[in-house]
């Protein structure tokens, strides 16, 4: 029989025994292991700081948006990328790199959404970034830029124009650096060159020519038009970063006149030979060095190893302007045509104006740059012989343009419908245009060529004249061409018939009235340069202009009007007439003479008004003037010691002047052009005395008052000045006291002045402290074996010097002002005492103590301790010994009835060590007060 199966079942139920461990479950989790953290604070640290904008996304999330598909994805995150970056402007420097190779790539989107926000969003990031950061990026920058501008659609073209603009405001410097490849970008953004087998061995000029797009939503002229004013800026930008390139247009002689001007360098030999100025020399000489080198960086190589040339190179230069010209001569064809010629004479409308503006503007600019190549004539020549007719033609066979104007008229207005002045109507200016075109054409022209030229020459001639006669508001753009034009002419046709006519024109609009500042600094420096040229020809062969000679006399009375209502046009003037009366302009001086007064008027004359570069050409100008009467040396020495002139340029003033007094040793008579002995010694001492007679005069009436220190035993009262006015005097005072010392008499000349103070000082009875200071200083130094004191002058000497000394020991340390002038007028008491013996036994018999109360008390006995300690003095205490015990007595009976304080033990103690016992005493003891 068969074995019967145990069947199993699915689920058993295990049996569970007492005592024994409930057995495992197989799905049971094990919990004995143990666990770490693990941290990681560096990862996405970066993405979880990075500022957001309101969307949420930050500078990576948008950057990322850029390569989208969707163009409103783009334009969002260009406009979000805007907001973010104005809000965290850090941001820029830390991802320059990703914005700008992310936003130009877009120049070229499809989209004009994208491409607008693109462009707004570079208009606002070009003033935040610096040309030194973006400049390893502007490859980059360039390379969108050139692709724009050559794309096959018009609209990315047109929008390549904005980004231009942008650079070009920002970074010129980089923009123009790569001008080879942006130069003819410009050129096929207008023409197209023909690629015809017949025009296969024809010049490059032939082969380019206008072209016209149907399509553009623009008319062909509008769009050359906006190429054209892009072009004009980015040459006006390559002209103005040549270091080569004059600044002026017209105004500065660029081949004739070798005699450039530059900045000078002042030198101020005080602070040269202490080593506190240093002079950078350079090798070529100048304020700036001129560095002339025929290697340049390389920065762009091209796939061929072709180096950048730019415009660098005459050839380069000469290339370009073969291929533009003839395409800007088709644009003035266009703009003017052939069969509407006989109706330019009533004008011409807004737009080909404009066309004819910025051609004019092109042809300009590179004829300036031509300029800085042609140093062998060379080029110009070359111009002339190509395109001297083409500009005849087709530039002065109408000439002059004017604007027709489109605004209704009354009936009574309408045969004035076209009006020849300076009209600027919808930014067209035509008498620019005018003047540009006569600048174009006179830099054709020369000597040699007169003959040939003298039709069109005299058709400009006549349009400057009545231009300039015309008296119409010129702005400086407008005059700076106009004069250009002028100056050009005077030396194409330098007979003196035609340059009078032109500068008579000029001098009659320098005369009007209210010009700005920019039109009459133009001015003035084109009638400098022209009186330059007249002194550099030689004596017999000058020619004097009277027109110049009438400008050079006006000079001197415009700068006593100006003031100081225009401190810089005042300089220019001062300059001017500094250098015509270097040069002894008769015209000139004569004039400076007749209005000296009011120039170097103390109170409100042009040199105390202005400043102080201005006052030191006005103070080397005194040099120059034919006589320094009296009236006008008071005016200078009020000058020097108001203070409205530094005291470095006071001492100046006074050396000029000695300089002009027969105390200078001149070896050859000229009475007529030296000073007046007695003049210049009574400037010297009006100068000494630091105050004028009237000042002195109110002096007198103070009493009472804080700045006035008054004693009981000296009749002088002493007036403090402030601390930089003591100084500035004090300064004042030395110059004036080694003009003093050069007089070849010393007695006459402490004969001098110690007249002038018995004179004016001696019976005053407020002084300055600057004052007594000063004139004790002078009368120190001018005292030797020969010169006799006056006997009349010691009393007033010895109460100068009581109150002085009063004044110094009465300080208190509060009183910090005060306390630096000690050392100065300690000094000076000293040694008036020590030289003049009787200015000391004067000042001992005034020292009646019984008049003075306890505090004076206390200074004279201070007083007279430190004149016993003072070694200069000792021997003239010794022999005032007796004044001095019957002071010390009287001072020893007025404080007998209290104690005795230890001021007076310091008093006899000091009085028996260097009066009793002199010959055992110490030697020299030093005064310290």
């Amino acid at each position: 029989m068969t074995k019967k199966r145990k069947r199993q079942d699915d689920f058993q139920k295990v049996k569970l025994k007492v005592g024994k461990k409930k057995p495992k479950l197989e799905n049971a989790t094990t919990t004995n292991f143990r666990t770490k953290t693990i941290h990681l604070p560096e990862q996405l640290k970066e993405d979880r700081i990075l500022p957001t904008n309101n969307r949420k996304l930050n500078i990576k999330d948008l950057l990322s948006q850029m390569h989208h598909y969707n163009a409103g994805v783009k334009q969002s995150a260009l406009l979000g990328l805007k907001d973010l970056l104005s809000q965290y402007p850090f941001l820029i420097d830390t991802h320059l790199s990703n914005i700008l190779s992310e936003v130009t790539a877009v120049f070229t989107d499809k989209d004009a959404n994208v491409r607008l926000a693109a462009v707004q969003l570079l208009q606002f990031l070009a003033p935040k970034i610096r040309a030194e950061q973006i400049s390893p990026f502007f490859p980059l920058v360039s390379a969108h830029l050139s692709s724009a501008m050559t794309h096959i659609t018009e609209g990315i073209q047109e929008d390549s124009l904005k980004v231009l603009d942008i650079l070009l405001e920002q970074y010129p410097a980089l923009i123009t650096g790569r001008s080879s490849i942006l130069l003819k970008n410009f050129v096929e953004l207008i023409s197209h060159q023909q690629l015809s087998k017949g025009l296969v061995n024809r010049d490059r000029s032939q082969s380019w020519i206008l072209s016209v797009n149907p399509n553009r939503r623009l008319t062909s002229q509008q769009w050359r038009l906006k190429v054209l004013v892009r072009l004009g800026k980015f040459l006006q930008a390559l002209a103005d970063g040549s270091s080569r390139l004059r600044e002026s247009e017209g105004l500065q002689e660029q081949k004739e006149n070798p005699h450039a001007t530059s900045n000078s360098i002042i030198i101020n030999w005080k602070e040269l030979a202490s080593d506190q100025q240093h002079i950078q020399v350079y090798e070529n000489g100048g304020s700036q060095p001129n560095v002339s080198s025929q290697f340049r960086l390389r920065y762009l190589i091209g796939g061929l190893g072709t180096v950048d040339e730019s415009l660098t190179s005459s050839e380069s230069l000469k290339g370009f302007i073969e291929i533009i010209i003839p395409l800007l001569i088709e644009c003035w064809i266009e703009a003017v045509p052939p069969q509407l010629a006989t109706s330019v004479g009533n004008g011409i409308e807004r737009e080909p104006l404009q066309v004819m503006q910025q051609v004019l503007n092109i042809i300009s600019l590179l004829w300036k740059l031509s300029k800085q190549h042609d140093e062998t004539h060379k080029l110009e020549s070359w111009l002339r012989k190509n395109y001297l007719d083409d500009f005849k033609h087709h530039f002065m066979s109408n000439f002059p343009y004017a604007l027709k104007e489109l605004t209704k008229h009354r009936r009574k207005d309408t045969s004035k419908s076209v009006k020849y002045c300076t009209i600027l109507f919808n930014n067209v200016d035509h008498l620019l245009l005018n003047l540009t075109l006569s600048d174009i054409m006179v830099s054709l022209a020369n000597n040699s060529t007169l003959q040939k030229d003298s039709n069109w020459i005299e058709m400009i001639r006549k349009f400057v004249t009545e231009t300039l006669e015309d008296g119409s508001r010129l702005n400086s753009k407008q005059l700076n061409r106009l004069l250009g034009v002028s100056w050009r002419l005077m030396q194409i046709q330098p007979n003196r018939e035609a340059t009078e006519t032109l500068m008579k024109a000029v001098y009659t609009l320098y005369q009007q009235r209210g010009l700005i500042l920019p039109v009459r600094t133009l001015l003035l420096k084109f009638f400098s340069k022209i009186y330059q040229k007249e002194e550099l020809r030689s004596y017999r062969l000058r020619n004097r202009s009277r027109v110049i000679s009438r400008w050079l006399a006006g000079l001197p009375l415009q700068l006593s009007n100006l003031g100081s209502r225009n401190p810089e046009l005042s300089t220019q003037l001062i300059d001017i007439i500094h250098t015509a009366a270097a040069r002894a302009n008769k015209e000139l001086l004569k004039s400076l003479q007749a209005t000296a007064l009011q120039i170097y008027d103390p109170q409100e004359g042009t040199m105390v008004v202005l400043p102080t570069e201005s006052q030191q050409r006005l103070v080397q100008l005194v040099y120059f003037l034919p006589s320094l009467h009296a009236d006008l040396l008071s005016h200078l020495s009020r000058c020097c010691i108001m203070g409205r002139l530094s005291a470095s340029l006071a001492v100046t003033l006074i050396g000029i002047l000695h300089m002009r007094s027969s105390f200078s040793g001149w070896k050859h008579s000229l009475a007529d052009w030296l000073l007046n002995d007695m003049d210049y010694l009574s400037f010297l001492f009006s100068t000494l005395a630091g105050f004028s007679k009237e000042e002195l005069t109110w002096l007198q009436s103070l009493r009472g008052v804080p700045h006035v220190i008054q004693t009981q035993l000296s009749p002088v009262l002493l007036y403090l000045t402030d601390l930089d006015q003591f100084l500035h005097h004090w300064e004042i005072a030395e110059a004036v006291c080694h003009s003093l010392l050069v007089i070849t008499s010393r007695r006459q000349s402490f004969d001098v002045l110690q007249n002038a103070i018995s004179k004016h000082l001696v019976g005053l009875t407020v002084i300055p402290d600057s004052t007594v200071g000063c004139v004790f200083g002078v009368l120190c130094k001018l005292l030797d074996h020969t010169c006799v004191v006056n006997e009349s002058l010691l009393p007033f000497l010895a109460s100068c010097c009581y109150s002085l000394l009063y004044f110094l020991l009465t300080l208190e340390k509060g009183e910090a002002e005060h306390l630096k002038k000690r050392d100065k007028l300690w000094g000076v008491c000293v040694s008036i005492l020590a030289f003049i013996p009787g200015v000391l036994k004067l000042m001992l018999q005034t020292l009646r103590v019984n008049r003075v109360g306890p505090e004076e008390l206390h200074v004279v006995g201070q007083m007279l301790r430190l004149l016993l300690q003072h070694a200069p003095l000792r021997t003239q205490m010794l022999n005032n010994a007796v004044l001095v015990q019957q002071i010390i007595k009287n001072i020893t009976t007025l404080k007998s009835g209290g104690v005795q304080e230890q001021w007076l033990t310091d008093l006899h103690y000091c009085f028996s060590v260097y009066i009793t016992g002199h010959p055992q005493g110490p030697s020299a003891l030093s005064a310290v007060y």
